[in-house]
C-alpha cells in the first residue's frame, strides 16, 4: 500500500487578475485524483469549488467568485493531500459596469441574465438598473415627505424608468434642497450627455460596418449557390427577403455617412490645394519661423531652411517671392551678428565656440570665425591674467588679506572677467590648485601667494581650451569631425598654414605674461623698469617666507606639467622653466636668510643647562634649525623632468656658499656674545628651572648669577663640540642636498671657531691665572723673606699651598662644566705658573744654601703636584727655575728634601689627588 500524497501545490494561475466570474486555469502539482478527490478551492479567500472542474492532477478549471478588489492565494485541498499551498497570487478586480443609458458595441441580454455561479438561466428585468445621478449634482433624499406632493401630481413617480415618471417629484425627492445655480449646472451636464451620445452614434455605426460587409459577402455567395445549383425559385423568397433587409441596411449606411463623407471630400480637395501651395507657404513663413527658431535656440533648423530657400527661390525673377527672399537674407544677417557675437562672447565652452563656428560657416559669413574666436580668446586671457594682478594689489592696499569685491565685479557692479571667470565650468580643470581649503585660508595666505595660485588657475583653465581651438582648426575637425564638409576643412587647413606663426606669438605672449607678472610679484628685481611698471606694482613690506616659495614653486611646476600634457612645443613653454629655476634659486637664498635670522635667534634659547658632556642645548638646536631648513628645500632642490640644477652657474654657487658661510659666522657671533654677556642682561626667561623643586628659589637666583668663567667655559665647551661634530654634520647634510663649494664653507667656519675658541680661551686663562700668577711674588717674600739670609727649610711655605688651592678650584670647576677641557686648561694654567716662577727664580740675586734648598723645594713640590699637566712648555719653565739654584752638595740637604717633599705629599694626599689620572685614584680608592 502506497504513502500518502503530497499535499498540492499551485504553481500557475492564467491568467492572473481578473473580475468577479472570470474563467481561470489552475496548474501546479498533486491536485486531486479526480473529481471526488477535490474537497475545497479557494481564490483571494473566496470559495470557487461550486464552479471547479477538475481535468487533471496537474490542472483545474473554475471561475473567481465575487469581487472585492484584493489579492490572494490559491488554496486547493484534496482528500488524498490534504490542504496545499501556492506559490503564485489571483488579484481581483472591480469590473466597469455598463449603464443602462451607456452605449456599447455588444449586445447585453437582460432578460436572459447566465447566472456564472450556478450555471442557469435567471430572468432580470433590465429596469431593475437605474443610472447613478443623471443631473451630475449632490443628492439629498429623504428631506420632503411624499404625501404633500401626491394630491398634486397623483399616480406620479421620480423613477425616470416607470412609465408615470415625473422630471418634478424626481427633483422633489433627490434634490429638494438644490439651489438655483446648481440646477442650472444639472441642465449643462443633460446637455453635454445628449451631445455625446449623438457623438457616438457614428462611431459605433463604424464598429459594426464589418458586420455589414460581412453580410453583403455573404448575400452574393448565396445568389453564386443559388445559381449553380437551380434552386432559384425555390429560395426566391428567401433571397428577396434578405435583399430587402440589406438595401435597408444600406440605405440608412449612407444617411448616417453621408455628411461624413461630403466632409471628407472637401478635405481632401482642399489637401489638393494646399499641396500644391505648400511651396510658396514655406517661403511666406520662412521669416516668422526663422525668428521663432532663432529664440527657441533652434540654429540647425533655420539653416536648413535657408539653404533650402536658397537652392529654390535664391535665383527667382518674381517681385513677390524676391521681396520675400529679401527679407529672409535680412533676418540671416542679423542671425550671422547674433552667432558672432556669442562667438566673441567670454568665457564661454569649447563645443559652443565649435557649433558657432560651424554655424557661422554653414552660413556663409565673411572673413574667418574660427580665428576670430581664437583672437577674442587671447585677449580674453590676457586680460584675465591682468585682472587678477590689478585685483590682489587693489585688495593688498586697500584691505589686506582680506578677500576684495574688485576681484568678482567691476566698478559699475557687473561681474569683472575674474568673477565670470569663477562661475564658468572651464576653470574646473584647474581647481586642484586650490581645492581642500576652506575660506579661512584667504585670511592667512600672503597675497603674493594666492596671486600665483589664481593666475596659475587662471592660465590652466583657459589655455587647454585655446589650444584645442587651434588644433581644431588645424586639422579642420572644427567644422566636421566626419569629414562630411571636405571643402570647408581644406579651407581652415590652408588658413591655418598661414596664420601659424600670428598663433606661435599668441602663445608666446600669454606665456611671457604669466611668467613676467609672477616675476613682478616675486623677482622683481629680474624685470626691467619699464616691465616692471607693467607687471610690477607690489609695495612688499615683507619678504615671503622660504615655505611659501616653495608652495609657490609647487604650483608653477604644476602649471607646467599641465600645459605640457596638452603637447605644447617645449621651446614655447621654455620662459616658465627659466622661472622655475629663478624660483628656486631665490628661494635657497631666502631660507638660508631667513635660517640665518632664526639663528640669530637661538641666543635667546640658551638655558645655561649643562649636560654630562658639558653642553647645553644651543648646538643641538642649531643643528635642528639648518637640518629643518635643508629638508624643506628638499622639493625646490630636487630636479623635475627637464629642469637643470640650481647650482649649475657658478654665482648661484658663490652666493649660497656666503650664504652658509654667513649662517654659521652668525651662530658663532651669537656664542661669542653670549660668552662676554653682562650679568645684568641675563634673559631670565629662558632659565629652565624645575618648577615643583624646594630649591627652586635658589635655583633661579643662582641662575641669575652666572659667572662670566661659567659662561666662558660652557661656550668653549659648545665650540668644541661644534667643531669636533656639529660642522661635520651639517656638511653632511649640505652635501646630501647638493650644495657645492663645501670644503670652502667648512674651512671658513671651522677657522672662524677656532678664532673664537682661542680669544674665549685667552680670555678664561687670563682671568684665572692671573690672580694665582700674582700671588706668587708676595707669598714667596712674605714676611720679609730672603733666600740669602733665611733658616733651615721645615717644609713648602702657606703661599705655595694657597696656590695648589686655587689651581684646585680652577680644576674644580672646569671639571664641574667639561671634563674635556680639564687638561687644555690645567696645562695653560700650569705654563702661567712655571713661566712666573722661572721669572721669580732668576730675579733672585743670590742663593744661600737654606735658601737654595727653600726654594728647590717649593719648584720641586709645585712639579710633582701637577705633573700630569706638565706641557714641554711649562716643563722648559721649571728647569729654567731650577738653573740659578746652587746644586745640592751633601747628603743631609738631600735627604731633608725628600723628606720634607714626602712630608708635604703626605699632608696634601687629599687636595692633591684631583691632579692624578682616574685609573690611578680608583686603584688607591
Amino acid at each position: 500500500m502506497s504513502g500518502a500524497r503530497q499535499p498540492p501545490l499551485v504553481t500557475g494561475i492564467s491568467p492572473k487578475e481578473g473580475t468577479s466570474w472570470t474563467k481561470v486555469t489552475i496548474r501546479g502539482e498533486n491536485l486531486g485524483t479526480g473529481p471526488s478527490d477535490l474537497i475545497g478551492l479557494t481564490i483571494c479567500g473566496h470559495n470557487c469549488l461550486l464552479t471547479a472542474e477538475w481535468i487533471s492532477a496537474s490542472k483545474i478549471v473554475c471561475r473567481v467568485g465575487q469581487d472585492k478588489n484584493d489579492k490572494g492565494d490559491i488554496i486547493v485541498t484534496t482528500k488524498s493531500g490534504g490542504k496545499g499551498t501556492s506559490t503564485v497570487f489571483f488579484k481581483l478586480l472591480k469590473p466597469e459596469k455598463i449603464d443602462i443609458l451607456d452605449q456599447s458595441a455588444v449586445w447585453v441580454d437582460e432578460l436572459n441574465y447566465y447566472d456564472m455561479r450556478t450555471a442557469r438561466n435567471k430572468g432580470i428585468s433590465p429596469f431593475t438598473q437605474r443610472p447613478a445621478n443623471p443631473l451630475g449634482i449632490d443628492i439629498d433624499r429623504g428631506k420632503v415627505p411624499h404625501t404633500e406632493f401626491d394630491s398634486l401630481y397623483p399616480g406620479m413617480n421620480g423613477d425616470f424608468n416607470s412609465e408615470k415618471f415625473s422630471a418634478t417629484m424626481y427633483l422633489i425627492e433627490n434634490h429638494s434642497s438644490a439651489s438655483f445655480e446648481q440646477l442650472k449646472i444639472a441642465a449643462t451636464n443633460l446637455r453635454k450627455q445628449a451631445s455625446k451620445k449623438n457623438e457616438g452614434n457614428v462611431a459605433y455605426v463604424k464598429g459594426g460596418l464589418s458586420t455589414f460587409f460581412e453580410a453583403q459577402d455573404a448575400l452574393a455567395a448565396i445568389h453564386q449557390k443559388l445559381e449553380v445549383d437551380g434552386t432559384e425559385k425555390v429560395e426566391g423568397s428567401m433571397t428577396q427577403k434578405l435583399e430587402k433587409v440589406l438595401k435597408s441596411a444600406s440605405t440608412t449606411a449612407d444617411t448616417l455617412f453621408q455628411e461624413v463623407l461630403g466632409r471628407k471630400d472637401k478635405a481632401d480637395s482642399t489637401r489638393n490645394a494646399l499641396n500644391v501651395l505648400q511651396r510658396f507657404k514655406f517661403l511666406f513663413n520662412l521669416p516668422l519661423n526663422i525668428e521663432k527658431n532663432i529664440q527657441k535656440g533652434d540654429y540647425d533648423v533655420v539653416i536648413n531652411d535657408y539653404e533650402k530657400a536658397k537652392s529654390l527661390f535664391g535665383k527667382t525673377e518674381v517681385q513677390v517671392f524676391k521681396k520675400v527672399y529679401a527679407e529672409v537674407e535680412t533676418r540671416i544677417e542679423a542671425l550671422r551678428k547674433l552667432l558672432l557675437a556669442k562667438l566673441l562672447e567670454t568665457p564661454s565652452a569649447l563645443l559652443d565656440q565649435k557649433r558657432y563656428i560651424r554655424y557661422l560657416s554653414d552660413l556663409h559669413a565673411p572673413d574667418d570665425p574660427a580665428w576670430q574666436c581664437i583672437g577674442a580668446q587671447h585677449k580674453w586671457i590676457v586680460q584675465l591674467m591682468h585682472s587678477c594682478k590689478d585685483g590682489y594689489i587693489k585688495e593688498l592696499k586697500g584691505n589686506p588679506m582680506l578677500q576684495s569685491p574688485l576681484l568678482d565685479m567691476d566698478s559699475d557692479g557687473r561681474p569683472s572677467p575674474i568673477g565670470r571667470l569663477s562661475q564658468t565650468a572651464s576653470l574646473q580643470r584647474g581647481s586642484s590648485f586650490l581645492s581642500g581649503r576652506n575660506d579661512s585660508w584667504r585670511y592667512k595666505t600672503p597675497h603674493q601667494v594666492a596671486f600665483v595660485e589664481k593666475l596659475t588657475k587662471v592660465v590652466v583653465g583657459q589655455l587647454p581650451n585655446f589650444w584645442k581651438l587651434w588644433i581644431s582648426y588645424v586639422n579642420g575637425s572644427i567644422f566636421s569631425e566626419t569629414a562630411e564638409k571636405s571643402g570647408q576643412m581644406e579651407k581652415s587647413k590652408k588658413n591655418a598654414r598661414q596664420r601659424q606663426n600670428d598663433f606661435k606669438k599668441m602663445i608666446q605672449e600669454v606665456m611671457h605674461s604669466l611668467v613676467k607678472l609672477i616675476r613682478g610679484a616675486l623677482l622683481p628685481f629680474s624685470l626691467g623698469e619699464e616691465e616692471l611698471r607693467h607687471y610690477g606694482g607690489w609695495e612688499l613690506k615683507t619678504e615671503l617666507s622660504g615655505s611659501w616659495l616653495t608652495q609657490i614653486i609647487q604650483t608653477v611646476r604644476l602649471c607646467y606639467e599641465s600645459l605640457t600634457a596638452l603637447e605644447i612645443p617645449n621651446d614655447m613653454l621654455q620662459t616658465i622653466q627659466d622661472l622655475i629655476l629663478d624660483l628656486r634659486v631665490n628661494c635657497v637664498i631666502v631660507t638660508l636668510k631667513q635660517t640665518t635670522e632664526e639663528v640669530k635667534r637661538l641666543a635667546d634659547k640658551e638655558d645655561w643647562i649643562v649636560d654630562n658632556e658639558g653642553l647645553t642645548a644651543l648646538p643641538s638646536l642649531f643643528e635642528q634649525c639648518v637640518v629643518q631648513s635643508l629638508q624643506s628645500l628638499k622639493t625646490v632642490l630636487e630636479c623635475k623632468p627637464g629642469e637643470a640644477s640650481v647650482f649649475q652657474q657658478q654665482k648661484v654657487q658663490d652666493d649660497v656658499c656666503h650664504s652658509c658661510i654667513q649662517m654659521i659666522k652668525v651662530f658663532i657671533a651669537s656664542l661669542e656674545n653670549l660668552s662676554t654677556k653682562p650679568e645684568g642682561n641675563i634673559d631670565t626667561l629662558h632659565i629652565s628651572v624645575d618648577v615643583s623643586s624646594p630649591e627652586l628659589f635658589g635655583s633661579i637666583h643662582e641662575d641669575l648669577t652666572i659667572s662670566p668663567e661659567k659662561r666662558l667655559l660652557t661656550v668653549l665647551s659648545n665650540c668644541r663640540y661644534l667643531e669636533r661634530h656639529t660642522l661635520i654634520n651639517i656638511a653632511d647634510h649640505f652635501e646630501k642636498h647638493g650644495f657645492q663649494g663645501l670644503e670652502k664653507i667648512t674651512q671658513a667656519s671651522t677657522d672662524s671657531l677656532k678664532e673664537l675658541d682661542e680669544r674665549l680661551f685667552e680670555t678664561f686663562i687670563e682671568i684665572k691665572a692671573d690672580p694665582i700668577v700674582g700671588s706668587l711674588e708676595p707669598g714667596i717674600y712674605a714676611g720679609y723673606f730672603d733666600f740669602k739670609d733665611c733658616q733651615t727649610p721645615t717644609g713648602v711655605r702657606n703661599y705655595l699651598k694657597e696656590a695648589l688651592v686655587n689651581i684646585i678650584a680652577v680644576h674644580a670647576e672646569v671639571f664641574a662644566i667639561s671634563k674635556e677641557l680639564v687638561p687644555r686648561v690645567m696645562s695653560n694654567i700650569v705654563e702661567a705658573v712655571g713661566e712666573e716662577l722661572s721669572r721669580l727664580m732668576q730675579c733672585v740675586p743670590a742663593f744661600s744654601a737654606n735658601g737654595a734648598l727653600q726654594a728647590r723645594l717649593e719648584i720641586c713640590s709645585l712639579k710633582d703636584a701637577i705633573a700630569i699637566y706638565l706641557t714641554d712648555d711649562s716643563k722648559a719653565s721649571f728647569r729654567q727655575a731650577l738653573e740659578p739654584l746652587p746644586q745640592l752638595s751633601s747628603g743631609a740637604d738631600k735627604k731633608l728634601l725628600e723628606e720634607l717633599l714626602n712630608e708635604f705629599k703626605s699632608s696634601m694626599h687629599l687636595q692633591l689627588t684631583c691632579f692624578q689620572p682616574s685609573s690611578v685614584v680608583s686603584m688607591k680608592t
